[in-house]
């Protein structure tokens, strides 16, 4: 018993507290992906048994100590056919953006739930670890959206801007998709990207925030 309780007293609450937000954000984001895959048609995800919540389904190590290090990265993507929707630009682009779109959702539910929770938590043990966790949530989410948005393949955003090329030129560029990380990668080490996805971020998480006022009006009127 004793052991326990010096492993207790002696963990790192500080990456607790951005490897639970991440895991969330990752995981989320790819279920979205599936869940929109199939409400356009496509069963793939299903079948290999992506559409869960657990995270070991959706982790990429590397993407993961990304996100927790650096405040973006990536998980291990969705599977998609493409071929399997009406329309397969079009789906492949609206399943790409279910990603981030969801992330945009889990930030300002995170907020909301920060400004409704900060009363009843007032004078608490519980407010500060409640408390970072859903604003560190709130943050690694918009950060993870707007990473994605990135045009580089295999990000989310490379897929919506390839769905207004020529098919000619889409598959040509689909081929390459593999690459994309490599290139990805460079530009991530050069800190090319993360200063301004960070500035992006924050003046994103700034805005948002009004949202953690929402909540928190509501709990005055029932406290």
């Amino acid at each position: 018993m004793s052991i326990l309780r010096n492993i207790w007293h002696n963990l790192d609450w500080t990456i607790l507290y951005s490897v639970i937000p991440a895991l969330l954000c990752i995981t989320i984001h790819e279920v979205s992906h599936g869940l929109m895959a199939l409400r356009l048609g496509d069963d793939t995800a299903k079948l290999q048994g992506r559409l869960t919540l657990n995270p070991l389904k959706h982790i990429d190590p590397f993407g993961l100590v990304m996100m927790i290090l650096f405040r973006f990265g990536w998980a291990k993507p969705v599977p998609v056919n493409m071929y399997r929707f009406r329309n397969p630009k079009k789906g492949m682009a609206i399943t790409a953006l279910a990603g981030p779109a969801s992330n945009l959702v889990l930030s300002a539910l995170a907020l909301f739930l920060y400004g409704l929770l900060y009363l009843p938590l007032l004078g608490t043990a519980a407010l500060e670890p409640v408390s970072q966790l859903l604003q560190i949530t709130a943050y690694l989410s918009l950060n993870l959206a707007m990473f994605n948005l990135i045009p580089i393949p295999p990000l989310d955003g490379s897929k919506v801007l390839f769905a207004l090329i020529p098919d000619r030129s889409y598959m040509k560029l689909m081929r390459y998709e593999r690459y994309g990380m490599l290139l990805l990668l460079l530009i991530v080490s050069t800190d090319l990207v993360g200063r301004p996805l960070n500035q992006i971020t924050s003046a994103l998480y700034s805005a948002f925030f009004h949202i953690a006022q929402w909540g928190l009006d509501l709990a005055s009127i029932f406290a």
